[in-house]
């Protein structure tokens, strides 16, 4: 804590006796001292003597629930018992509570610990509401945003993206047979490989992109500003990188997803909701052509499925889906125009 008095004798007194009683003090000679102490942070308390040359302890004060105003930092005001106006002007303004000179080294100790055990439920009740809110918009095994977050945000991308005529895309990544892997190594086996892909999901896409759990064993991610060959690099990239890091399972049996990648604008995708379908259809064809692959929903409605293998590049499957060249390799923090957007 921290005591503010410019009378060196009381200062002292004041800080031997909070120190007896096990408090760590600091003391300092003015209200400016102690406002510039507390923006370094750790500090519990502060008690302020009304009359101080520079910043009186009334103004102190005031300064310190303006800085404070976020979280709980008491402000206990020393005056003397006739000046009650001041007590009362402390109040005010917010001061938590007053002890008067002379004091009863009892009395002051009293309305110390008081103050700091309402300090210690305060911190506690928003440490809960801080964790609430982390919940409300995370996943708790991924750390990733969740399905409620997801969609607020998708809806906000989709606007900015009508709005000034940017492309924007979308990908269904799903884990490839998870359930196989509870079963071989437990529920916690399953946990890993999701906490796996996630990291590599994360460590694929830039800080603007939107990562979020679509669903048990699904992800999804929102790339702004992002054109065809952008789309397919970062699918690739989340590819080799789940290939690469997805641990091994008991049966020897090695984590793959398969991708599900949609453009907007399209002739097949005006809205959030068709973007949302064309990449959990191409998600699904993937599946039909045995996972392990990514699936693109093109603007004509054909699917381009590259089957992909550790180390080698992208090969398109031949038939009725039309192929298309590789994709550019792109940077990770690439910006607008390295992901096809306005430069």
């Amino acid at each position: 804590m921290v005591v503010a008095d410019d009378d060196r004798i009381t200062r002292d007194m004041l800080t031997q006796i909070l120190r007896n009683h096990g408090f760590v003090v600091e003391a300092v000679p003015d209200g400016q001292v102690a406002v510039e102490r507390v923006a370094q942070g750790g500090v519990d308390l502060v008690l302020l003597d009304i009359l101080m040359p520079r910043i009186s302890g009334l103004e102190a004060c005031r300064i310190l629930k303006g800085m404070t105003s976020e979280s709980f930092l008491p402000v206990v005001l020393v005056t003397v018992k006739t000046d009650s106006a001041s007590r009362v002007e402390g109040l005010r303004i917010g001061a938590d509570d007053y002890v008067c000179k002379p004091f009863e080294e009892s009395e002051l100790i009293a309305r110390v610990e008081a103050m700091l055990r309402i300090k210690k439920l305060h911190d506690h009740v928003a440490q809960a509401r801080a964790k609430l809110e982390q919940l409300s918009v995370h996943d708790e095994l991924t750390g990733l945003y969740n399905y409620r977050y997801l969609h607020t945000r998708l809806s906000e991308e989709f606007k900015r993206a009508e709005r000034y005529h940017d492309p924007l895309a979308a990908s269904v990544i799903d884990i490839d047979r998870l359930a196989a892997f509870n079963e071989d190594g437990g529920r916690g086996a399953g946990d890993r490989v999701i906490q796996t892909v996630a990291d590599a999901i994360r460590r694929s896409v830039r800080e603007v992109d939107v990562v979020a759990r679509f669903g048990g064993d699904e992800f999804l991610v929102v790339l702004p500003s992002t054109h065809f060959a952008g789309s397919v690099t970062v699918a690739e990239r989340i590819w080799q990188d789940v290939v690469q890091s997805a641990p091994v399972g008991r049966s020897g049996a090695r984590p793959t997803v398969s991708v599900g990648v949609a453009l907007y604008p399209s002739r097949d995708v005006r809205t959030k909701d068709a973007l949302l379908r064309a990449a959990d259809a191409a998600l699904h064809q993937a599946k039909r052509d045995g996972g392990n692959r990514i699936c693109v929903f093109q603007q004509q409605g054909y699917l381009y499925t590259p089957v992909m293998g550790p180390g080698t590049a992208a090969r398109a499957d031949s038939g009725k889906r039309r192929s298309s060249s590789p994709p550019a390799e792109r940077s990770k923090s690439g910006d607008r125009s390295s992901r096809g957007g306005k430069p």
